[in-house]
């Protein structure tokens, strides 16, 4: 099953964009619904080490994922490069102390995740944050190397995901705490907004506006529903776009307003998000009146696309603040 919020399809690279919000959300209620349950949620040390198979990948990759940066060794029994790279990831797992979980796939029975990652040796590592796949390294990788990867994924996963890891206890027995933790309940919505990335990802934009639309009706407040309809919203702009006609626009014109927001909403959906928010602040600076509140509100349709958490968001906020006043 396609898990929501994770898009293998490589129609377009938002950079993970739109999951902080709802990734800080769910490790907040994962962590107060074990407070309420009496417990920490913490896993002994042998739980930081799984194996994992299609049938247990959403519930033992996807949705920890919202807690704890899970990283990904595909593996086979045949392959000598896994034997010299798999003791140093699991011995690392243990070492960073629940800063990420190490998920290990046998591509030979798992056929169908080898081809959804595109995987095309072994081995290779990726890791899954907020639902959204990273590539980190393919071959039996020095031990330096997965350091530093292992390190900057960390950083990333925390100032981006607001994700801190989870806790560990010596004393803890084998798969307790996963034992012990209540499975969520299903919210309201959830059918709706799963049917809405379900839509995003077969290309059907309109169908996906409609569904976070419908969600938002009742729920003006739901935050993945706002930052689903953002990026759809975004997407069927850029939909029917030339892009090589809209830059050379936005080149020929620059003061020109809906050129340079054209061109801004293909920066953003091709991830060069400070090439977006720096365009039209630059656009601000030159316009006024009706064209100026224009570039303005277009700005922070984007900024929610991003996230507020975002500290490019935050940083294009001054400078959008400085170039109106």
């Amino acid at each position: 099953m396609q898990p929501r919020n994770m898009s293998m399809s490589g129609v377009v690279d938002l950079a993970a964009v739109k999951q902080a919000q709802e990734a800080k959300a769910k490790a907040e209620q994962a962590r107060a619904e074990a407070a309420r349950n009496g417990g920490t949620g913490a896993v002994s040390p042998a739980d930081l080490v799984i194996d994992v198979d299609e049938a247990r990948f959403e519930s033992d990759v996807l949705q920890r994922s919202t807690e704890v940066p899970v990283v990904i060794d595909f593996w086979a029994e045949w392959c000598e490069p896994c034997k010299q790279l798999s003791p140093v990831l699991e011995r690392l797992a243990v070492e960073y102390n629940g800063r990420f979980l190490l998920a290990k796939i046998d591509v030979d029975a798992n056929q169908m995740l080898m081809q959804q990652f595109g995987v095309q040796g072994i081995p290779a590592v990726f890791a899954v944050v907020a639902g959204q796949a990273l590539p980190l390294f393919q071959g039996a990788a020095g031990e330096a190397q997965i350091r530093q990867t292992l390190d900057q994924l960390v950083q990333v996963a925390e100032e981006r995901f607001g994700l801190t890891g989870i806790a560990v206890d010596p004393e803890a027995e084998p798969g307790a705490a996963q034992a012990a933790a209540p499975e969520r309940p299903a919210g309201p919505h959830d059918a709706a907004l799963e049917a809405a990335v379900q839509a995003l990802d077969a290309g059907d934009l309109g169908g996906a506006v409609q569904a976070y639309k419908n969600v938002l009706a009742e729920d003006p407040g739901n935050t993945e529903a706002k930052l689903g309809l953002a990026q759809a919203e975004l997407l069927q702009r850029v939909q029917n776009a030339d892009p090589q006609r809209v830059r050379q626009d936005a080149a020929d014109k620059p003061g020109d307003a809906q050129a340079q927001i054209a061109a801004a909403d293909l920066d953003l959906v091709g991830g060069h998000v400070e090439d977006a928010f720096g365009r039209l602040i630059d656009t601000v600076r030159v316009t006024a009146g009706d064209e100026r509140d224009a570039v303005r509100l277009r700005l922070l349709e984007l900024f929610e696309v991003v996230g507020a958490d975002d500290p490019r968001v935050a940083a294009a906020r001054r400078a959008l603040a400085r170039a109106l006043f």
